[in-house]
């Protein structure tokens, strides 16, 4: 079951953000799209970061105008990524591991793919469990 690729999981349809953005608007955007980070493109589709809810927070306790300032200054260029062939159980093994909630998906160009997060992890094996929703039927179809 976790030997599925993450291409058939991963969300491809991804709200991203740009190095040059103010942290104020990528907070905006992730208010309004309900997220807790965001992948960082550049205009190619090339993944430079992922800057999240915590990075804000930590810049706006050091830096009175953190909303001022650029996504580029905040985000996180460290950050572990998935290709779109790797394993649905090797996202499992990372969100456990270093409890993350999000992986960016990218191809061999560094261009990101989608996103899997720990949640369609999560509905992938329910899915696969149980046909038929169990409880909740409206939300979960």
């Amino acid at each position: 079951m976790m030997n599925e690729e993450v291409r058939t999981i991963m969300s491809t349809d991804v709200v991203t953000a740009y190095p040059f953005q103010s942290v104020g608007d990528a907070a905006k955007i992730m208010l309004r799209n309900q997220l807790q980070q965001l992948p960082v493109v550049d205009s190619t589709g090339r993944l430079l970061g992922l800057i999240t809810s915590y990075d804000m927070w930590r810049d706006c306790r050091r830096n009175r105008h953190s909303e001022n300032r650029a996504v580029s200054e905040v985000m996180n260029v460290h950050v572990v990524k998935l290709a779109p062939k790797d394993k649905v159980g090797t996202a499992a093994e990372l969100f456990m591991d270093r409890r993350f909630k999000t992986l960016p998906v990218v191809n061999l160009d560094g261009k990101l793919k989608g996103v899997v997060t720990a949640f369609d992890v999560i509905r992938y094996s329910l899915k696969r469990e149980y046909r038929e929703p169990i409880l909740y039927r409206e939300v979960l179809l």
